[in-house]
């Protein structure tokens, strides 16, 4: 009952084969072949965004820590949940990438930034002079890490606001293709139609074997000069020399849909968790809206759970105490119906 992590699962068969196709003969390096200009041409038609440039990564830190250094100079200010990846797991990176940008934390229910709370924390940095610093960026991330979902409504009720304050808009989507199976949204309407200026796309935690991409949908929206990303990734060690393997990565789960059919299998895997919590009595913190279910169980059921073949991420929450403890539970399009059982077994089981 492996739910510690969507990181966890392997790669798609069809994803692995598309890697296994590309190692066939020679190819140029550094994303001047073939695969890699129809992988960005793939991206480009499934966000509807036909003058967005698109670079490869090999990493969701990377990706993200090199979108917002674009996006903010190091005199700049990062906004983002106080939860987002970006500030509690990426040990600092976008701001080291973005030569020493601050961070400027958000509160928020579930894991999401309400446009009050946007305003309210912008109102403490009003930015009279130099000495203020520059708001440059909102980062927001879709699906959250408290596995809820932005609605293209909500995001573009903070692009407004952002626009006003003369700032950028990244969306932090290592876990997007959850969120577009969820919504049923287009994936523009929830970037670029929306007000996002840039994007980084993930694939690793979906079925592919490593593959992000960071997306600028309008390069000259902003100002920023998203040609020059290309100089960053390279000085950051992270443009891959045989690029053809990322980017057949990428073909293959966007074609056919792929990468929402996957995205939609976890999901549908987390609600299945989520039915079981419930049967159980268990105090489900959240929502399933993708792939995460939190659950705050007494510790001896959590231990018991453990010794049974559970591996699930311990999340400390405020309401927990001596006795109850919270788990995030996270499945993947690798879940299966087994490991399901496996887990329902495990709960009845447990004598308390």
């Amino acid at each position: 009952m492996n739910f510690g992590s969507d990181n966890a699962s392997g790669v798609h068969p069809r994803i692995m084969a598309a890697m296994a196709d590309a190692n066939v003969g020679h190819a140029a390096s550094y994303g001047r072949d073939d695969l890699t200009a129809r992988a960005q041409d793939r991206v480009r038609e499934v966000f509807d965004a036909p003058d967005a440039q698109v670079f490869l990564l090999g990493t969701g830190t990377g990706a993200n820590a090199l979108a917002l250094a674009q996006l903010c100079p190091p005199w700049g200010r990062i906004f983002c949940h106080r939860t987002a990846h970006i500030e509690t797991s990426e040990s600092g990176a976008p701001a080291f990438m973005a030569g020493g940008a601050q961070m400027a934390l958000i509160d928020g229910a579930d894991g999401r930034i309400a446009p009050h709370a946007l305003s309210a924390r912008l109102f403490d940095y009003p930015q009279v002079d130099e000495h203020d610093g520059m708001n440059a960026v909102l980062s927001v991330t879709n699906a959250t890490e408290w596995g809820t979902v932005y609605s293209a409504a909500q995001v573009a009720d903070l692009a407004r606001i952002v626009r006003g304050a003369g700032m950028a808009l990244h969306v932090d989507g290592a876990r997007f293709a959850n969120a577009v199976a969820a919504t049923g949204s287009a994936p523009a309407a929830l970037t670029h139609r929306a007000g996002a200026d840039a994007m980084s796309l993930g694939g690793t935690k979906n079925g592919c074997m490593a593959l992000e991409a960071v997306v600028f949908f309008d390069p000259g929206r902003t100002g920023v000069r998203a040609a020059d990303f290309a100089f960053r990734r390279m000085r950051a060690g992270h443009l891959w020399s045989k690029h053809r393997f990322l980017a057949a990565q990428m073909i293959a789960w966007l074609d056919g849909g792929l990468w929402l059919d996957l995205a939609a299998r976890a999901n549908a895997a987390a609600a299945d968790l989520g039915r079981i919590a419930d049967a159980a009595g268990l105090e489900r913190l959240q929502p399933v809206e993708v792939n995460e279910l939190f659950v705050r169980a007494p510790r001896g059921l959590i231990a018991h759970l453990r010794a049974r073949g559970l591996r699930a991420a311990d999340w400390p929450d405020a309401g927990d105490d001596a006795d109850r403890g919270t788990i995030r539970l996270v499945t993947s399009w690798a879940t299966t119906d087994d490991e399901l059982r496996g887990f329902e077994d495990a709960v009845q089981s447990f004598a308390g």
